[in-house]
């Protein structure tokens, strides 16, 4: 069975791939805008195109039967078209509640004919890395909502789910919420990185201005999005831990005391 990743050089796909062939899933097929650069495992297909020019895509699902498939709401349908087109039978992607941004690609799976899995991830751990600059410079993180409350999971993590239900049959027609193993404060987030690096780091409460300066330099015009609707809604929204990450891997999700230990350089000078 060929399956191919598209977004294969993603901060998750490019993980899929690694544990597809940890799985020794058949033949895996990554597709990328840029082979030179892509770096990818030997025994790895290399195939050119791009989720967001759809005319790129034919000769990728050529003998495809599995697809994991990166979020690209703007083209999804043709994406999907062009998939069912080329004999392509199942798709896992990434998506979202059907209301939220991403959501328009879990929408268009299942009208699409193909049999699918929905991957819904919660907040990201790497979602933290948007603080390194201010640790950094500062040993602080600046944000309004101290009591904003998560379960947030590695983007390996979701991967391995990834994976897992590309090459195993029982998932097809199923949404998988995915998360962490533990609900944790904005302030917990901190403090675990302060163990991690050697060096505490400080929650100061401000207000929502001063968060989205302290975000602009990394996040850009992103920034006013994720203080708005991420940092709001952890406070707003109740955070629930979901056992599916061990329930189809067989192996416990990452903590993220072990993720903050794993990339603990990313927040030293």
């Amino acid at each position: 069975m060929t399956i191919l990743v598209t977004g294969a050089t993603g901060n998750i796909g490019r993980k899929v791939v690694d544990h597809l062939l940890a799985r020794g899933a058949g033949a895996v097929r990554a597709l990328t805008t840029n082979p030179a650069k892509a770096a990818l495992p030997d025994g790895v297909e290399i195939a050119v195109g791009y989720l967001r020019r759809p005319a790129t895509l034919p000769a990728a699902f050529d003998g495809v039967e599995a697809m994991y498939l990166a979020p690209a709401p703007e083209t999804v349908e043709e994406v999907l078209r062009l998939a069912r087109e080329a004999g392509v039978k199942r798709i896992v992607d990434l998506s979202g509640e059907h209301e939220s941004w991403w959501g328009g690609v879990a929408t268009a799976v299942e009208a699409s004919g193909l049999s699918w899995t929905h991957l819904s991830p919660g907040d990201f751990m790497e979602n933290t890395l948007s603080w390194a600059r201010q640790i950094i410079e500062t040993d602080a993180v600046r944000e309004p909502y101290p009591q904003g409350r998560s379960a947030p999971i590695a983007m390996d993590d979701i991967a391995r789910v990834a994976a897992t239900v590309l090459t195993s049959d029982g998932y097809e027609g199923r949404a998988l919420p995915l998360t962490g193993p533990e609900v944790l404060t904005r302030v917990d987030l901190a403090d675990r990185i302060g163990v991690a690096r050697g060096r505490p780091v400080r929650f100061e409460t401000v207000t929502r201005d001063e968060a989205v300066a302290a975000l602009e330099p990394t996040m850009g015009d992103t920034a006013r999005w994720y203080v708005d609707t991420i940092l709001k809604g952890a406070v707003d929204w109740p955070a629930q831990v979901r056992p599916t990450v061990e329930r189809v891997t067989g192996a416990p999700a990452t903590t993220f005391a072990q993720w903050a230990r794993a990339n603990a350089a990313d927040f030293l000078p």
